[in-house]
């Protein structure tokens, strides 16, 4: 009896298998594999396009708005002091720059010319200011003689305050890896700003390493 059952068993087994690999044509699987295939081919081919609605899209994309237009009232030549407090342990140190700003491309975008000096040692940057009309942010750059890597922030003006936020990453040099940054410039008038940078301090906590207070010459 146990004999017979495991006979049976195997031969229920065998047909099973058989019928898994039979001819598609006998079980509805050559049509189940064509209504794949056409599903595939539906989700592959992308929705028609509407051009107007494309060209609208990039028109309003690449044209200058208000906030072009703010940050354009920027322009112009700034001299700075410059507070320096990357080391918790010692006294801060205190510098004077210049900075240049000019509106290019436009209108779309700003660079920023950093000159002044920055542990001693002569230092210059150069910055890149814009707002994504798409994303509906700002989006700021920086990179100087003083490393290698790109600085990479975006955030919101604050009618409110007259302040604009920005975060991002910088690279940490010891490891490579990619740190936090804050920047906070709070626009007091037209010709006087402050800007304030916060980044990660030898603790891994964030801390304010860089103070500059700006004035526009008339």
């Amino acid at each position: 009896m146990k004999r017979t059952a495991l006979a049976l068993g195997a031969f229920l087994f065998f047909a099973a298998a058989c019928n898994n690999t039979a001819d598609p044509k006998t079980d509805g699987g050559e049509k189940k594999a064509e209504l794949k295939k056409e599903d595939t081919a539906k989700q592959a081919t992308p929705p028609p396009m509407d051009e107007a609605a494309a060209m609208k899209a990039w028109n309003d994309f690449k044209t200058p708005g208000d906030m072009h237009k703010w940050i354009a009232s920027t322009d112009g030549v700034w001299t700075a002091d410059v507070t320096e407090t990357s080391d918790p342990t010692a006294p801060p140190t205190k510098s004077k720059a210049t900075i240049i700003n000019k509106t290019i491309l436009g209108g779309l975008y700003q660079t920023g010319s950093f000159k002044g000096t920055m542990f001693g040692q002569p230092f210059e940057g150069m910055s890149t200011l814009g707002y994504d009309n798409a994303k509906k942010m700002f989006v700021s750059t920086w990179i100087d003689n003083m490393g290698s890597g790109f600085v990479y922030m975006t955030g919101q003006y604050d009618a409110a305050t007259k302040t604009l936020n920005l975060k991002g990453k910088q690279t940490d040099p010891m490891t490579g890896m990619d740190s936090d940054m804050r920047e906070v410039i709070v626009f007091t008038d037209a010709n006087n700003q402050k800007m304030e940078m916060y980044g990660a301090g030898m603790d891994g906590k964030e801390t304010k390493f860089m103070e500059m207070v700006s004035t526009r010459k008339k």
